[in-house]
């Protein structure tokens, strides 16, 4: 099966969004285009990021029509490898930066997603939904009811939480990326891989899809909850206070789950209604899924009928080939030469540098491999596999 361009640069899209919130400046810092840049990258590209996960685990289990049988056992095994590895590569990288990484909670959503492989786009998509109207609620329930005190006590056991300050209660419930308010979106992108994006009707009606979502699901946090809480945070915090940056600031210096996980912004059950970036509230949720979708079908739709720009557009294809490996490296980069003032400073020149960078490396090295240093370990982990029966 030949390659989905238009779901390569969207990966790469994911990746530099992440990049402008890890390295570029705060919201406060910016103006103009700036602005509207550092808003959408905030939250939205991890989403992002989290629902290309889903699409991908799907070309791993048969995206059109899953795999069965034997075939289905190995792509099971396959997943769950994938999951552990990057479980422990997400627990490794989290020691120096925290849970401000998110690959140790995709080895928690592939585990949780093994059992929908072989669900219909439509019976996925009713899941996603069904998710995203109660789990954000049920989140904020557990973390009233359990309490600090009671997830130290917990903590305290958790041989996670002693390696690398993300323990299993981050993972699940209070982290970054909590899997109770984020399995929505990978399940999202598994239903997506389940169409057909190259068929005009399709893009059209996952374009209405996600515009639809989108403005109405903002709209409506906007006219119940107010401007604060869609586009200045909760309680009045600034997105690139850290507060909604996920990686700015105090992320990067390996703080552990308190860099600004979402149990940090819903506070009270008002704050429910809003719909800020890793808030995790229904609104943040379906409005996020909405802009995910707009950007997957877009960058479908250039690919696809735009040549020139394609052709253009191939350095940026080959980053997001390798996505997992521009990710790791940008914070490894990030160790071994620290952008100045890096989460408070007000130019772009470190995150353009950095953007640069992993283009340019990506263009080398595709002209001489088929998959990214990282992604050629990942595949050659999962060989295994094969002997499953």
């Amino acid at each position: 099966m030949g390659r989905l361009v238009g779901v390569d640069l969207a990966r790469a899209l994911a990746v530099f969004g992440m990049y402008v919130v890890h390295i570029g400046p705060p919201l406060e810092a910016t103006t103009g285009v700036g602005t509207w840049v550092r808003f959408l990258a905030d939250g939205h590209s991890s989403v992002l990021f989290a629902t290309l996960a889903g699409f991908s685990l799907m070309l791993i289990a048969g995206r059109r029509e899953p795999k069965t049988g034997l075939a289905g056992r190995q792509a099971k095994a396959r997943i769950a490898i994938r999951a552990v590895i990057l479980l422990a590569l997400g627990s490794v990288l989290a020691i120096e930066y925290g849970d401000v990484i998110i690959l140790g909670f995709y080895g928690v959503y592939f585990l949780l997603a093994l059992p929908l492989l072989r669900l219909s786009a439509r019976t996925l998509a009713i899941t996603a939904a069904g998710v995203a109207l109660v789990a954000p609620q049920l989140a904020f329930v557990l973390r009233t009811w359990l309490g600090e005190s009671v997830q130290r006590s917990i903590n305290a056991y958790d041989p996670l939480e002693k390696l690398n300050g993300v323990g299993v209660i981050d993972l699940l419930l209070t982290g970054l990326y909590p899997t109770i308010t984020w399995m929505p979106f990978v399940i999202a992108g598994m239903a997506l891989a389940r169409l057909d994006l190259s068929a005009v009707s399709v893009q059209r009606r996952l374009a209405a899809l996600g515009a639809a979502l989108t403005v109405a699901v903002y709209g409506l946090s906007l006219l119940l909850a107010g401007k604060d809480a869609v586009f200045g945070g909760t309680g009045g915090s600034s997105a690139g206070s850290g507060s909604w940056s996920g990686g700015s600031g105090a992320a990067f210096s390996g703080s552990g789950s308190g860099s600004g996980g979402s149990e940090q912004l819903v506070s009270s059950a008002a704050d429910l209604l809003g719909a800020g970036p890793h808030t995790g509230t229904t609104f943040d949720i379906i409005g996020s899924v909405g802009v995910a979708i707009l950007v997957i079908v877009g960058a479908t739709v250039l690919m696809d009928r735009a040549a020139r720009l394609r052709r253009l557009a191939k350095p940026v294809i080959a980053a997001g080939t390798m996505s997992l490996t521009a990710y790791v490296g940008h914070f490894l980069a990030q160790s071994a030469w620290p952008a100045s003032g890096s989460g408070t400073t007000k130019s772009w020149v470190p995150v353009l540098t950095y953007i640069l960078c992993a283009i340019a490396f990506a263009a080398v090295w595709s002209r001489f491999f088929r998959r990214g240093p990282l992604e050629a370990l990942l595949n050659a982990a999962t060989k295994p596999a094969k002997y499953v029966r």
